[in-house]
């Protein structure tokens, strides 16, 4: 019996902010792969990144008013403050699609938005399952693994799709706006890693 008890309602808090991810990032591998209705997706997209920032404010809040914690506080503001990082660069992702006025996705950015969308589908589950890590250990450690691996794919076709870009000496403008919105949409999977790591690391230490 605690004392203390410890305030596992964090756990509800993580599974909201990373389903609300992954809503994003699929909404966002949609906005991309269809490529219709782009202005209204792209305002969904806002709208669910304001959802994940309200998530975050009520994480930080409870953070600082709870006493005994789940996990170490570090820790649960590393993974709250990744998760919002994998929102943020979807949300400018789609956001920069509007703004430069894009006529029709490349096949890079279809592909990376599809590495996205199944990254944070990872992540989704790798967040759930820390609800229970010690019995999860194992399937948290094989999502985290995976997501590194896409993150390695993502990074690829990041290179090519650069090297591709400084080949068009006619389009220059074409090619800075490209440049943004990949590197948006790769970011967002670098962070998915970052999550990843945190993960790992906070299974080891909670072993």
């Amino acid at each position: 019996m605690r004392l203390v008890p410890r305030q596992d309602s964090f756990f509800d808090l993580f599974d909201q902010q990373v389903e609300t991810v992954n809503k994003g990032a699929k909404a966002l591998e949609d906005m991309i792969t269809r490529f219709t209705d782009i202005e209204d997706k792209a305002f969904r997209i806002k709208a669910t990144e304001h959802d994940a920032d309200e998530i975050v404010h009520n994480t930080m809040r409870k953070l600082n008013t709870t006493f005994v914690t789940p996990l170490d506080r570090e820790d649960i503001h590393a993974l709250t403050s990744a998760l919002d990082d994998i929102m943020d660069f979807i949300e400018a992702a789609a956001d920069r699609m509007v703004l430069y006025e894009i006529d029709e996705p490349t096949e890079a950015a279809i592909k990376l938005s599809q590495i996205l969308a199944e990254a944070t589908e990872l992540t989704r589950g790798a967040v759930t399952a820390l609800r229970d890590m010690k019995r999860n250990a194992d399937k948290i450690r094989e999502a985290c693994v995976s997501i590194n691996r896409l993150e390695n794919r993502g990074d690829q076709v990041n290179r090519a799709a650069m090297a591709k870009l400084f080949q068009q000496h006619d389009k220059p403008m074409e090619a800075l706006k490209w440049r943004e919105i990949y590197h948006n949409i790769e970011t967002a999977i670098d962070k998915c890693e970052d999550v990843a790591d945190i993960l790992e690391s906070t299974v080891l230490k909670n072993a």
